[in-house]
Order: structure tokens, then C-alpha cells, then sequence
């Protein structure tokens, strides 16, 4: 299959979700030529504002790989991702993403994430989400515990 056609099915899904009460995002994530997982937009249908379909096709892939990473695997998705997406996808780890709608077509349908974009590069008193960080003695414990911890996987 070209990258054409996988986008197809990822589009095709989108407009499928949207019939069936979801946003109109669509993702698939394939490995060696051959579908892994798929995901589409779930947020207002499962009020969870994390259900992106990135998110939800990342979460599939991982978890049939037995892996927290997408080693050789090309993410598909129907439109640029969002940046809680796009921060996913860098911990995912994929060898790379493809899309089609970009972030203005997006927002031009009402999805507009600029305004998080904005927000990413201010310091966290800067932002429009108050945001207060707080001094504590055993801030650094867990930190000390994972660096100590012989069973971690590095990632």
C-alpha cells in the first residue's frame, strides 16, 4: 500500500466517526505494510479530552507491540496533529508521520489549537492556565527512587 491509500482509510474513518457522533479525525498506524492499529476522534462522544485519534491509535499499536514505542512504524493521520498529539507521537517514537489536512484547514473547521502553540514556549507563570509551582522538600525523591530502581526501562 502507497501512503495514498493509507491516508484514504484514515480519512475514510474520519468521516465514518463523525456519522457515528465522533470528531472528524482519523489515524492509522501501520508496521511492515500491514495495519497495526487505528484510532479516531472520541473526545465528546467518551468526554475524554485526550481520546485525539492519534492518542487512541498510539495506545492500540503500543499495546500489541508490547512496546511503549513505535519502532518502525509510519503513523497516518487525516490531519496534522494537535500538540498533545504531536508530544505523543515524539514519545511514541515512530519513524515518521504522515497527514493531510494541515493545522489551518483544521482550524478553519473549528479546530483551532494556535492558541496552545502560543502557550507551549511561555514560562508556566506566563500562560493563560494559571499555573503555580511549588517548592517541597521531597520534590526530587521519585527522581532519586527511578535512578536507583534496577527494573526501569529507560525511555
Amino acid at each position: 500500500m502507497t501512503h495514498a491509500r493509507f491516508l484514504a482509510l484514515a480519512l475514510q474513518l474520519a468521516a465514518a466517526n463523525v456519522r457515528d457522533g465522533g470528531g472528524p479525525f482519523g489515524c492509522v498506524v501501520v508496521k511492515d505494510g500491514e495495519v497495526l492499529a487505528t484510532g479516531v476522534n472520541r473526545v465528546t462522544a467518551g468526554c475524554d479530552p485526550t481520546a485525539h485519534a492519534e492518542v487512541q491509535a498510539v495506545r492500540e499499536a503500543c499495546r500489541r507491540l508490547g512496546s511503549h514505542q513505535l519502532d518502525g512504524c509510519t503513523v497516518y493521520a487525516s490531519c496534522e496533529p494537535c500538540p498533545m498529539c504531536l508530544g505523543a507521537l515524539y514519545w511514541a517514537r515512530p519513524d515518521r508521520v504522515v497527514f493531510c489536512a494541515g493545522r489551518a484547514e483544521a482550524a478553519a473547521a473549528g479546530f483551532d489549537d494556535s492558541f496552545i502553540y502560543d502557550e507551549v514556549p511561555l514560562a508556566p507563570e506566563a500562560r493563560s492556565l494559571p499555573m503555580v509551582q511549588v517548592d517541597h522538600e521531597d520534590r526530587l525523591e521519585p527522581f532519586r527512587v527511578w535512578e536507583g530502581w534496577e527494573g526501569r526501562i529507560d525511555y
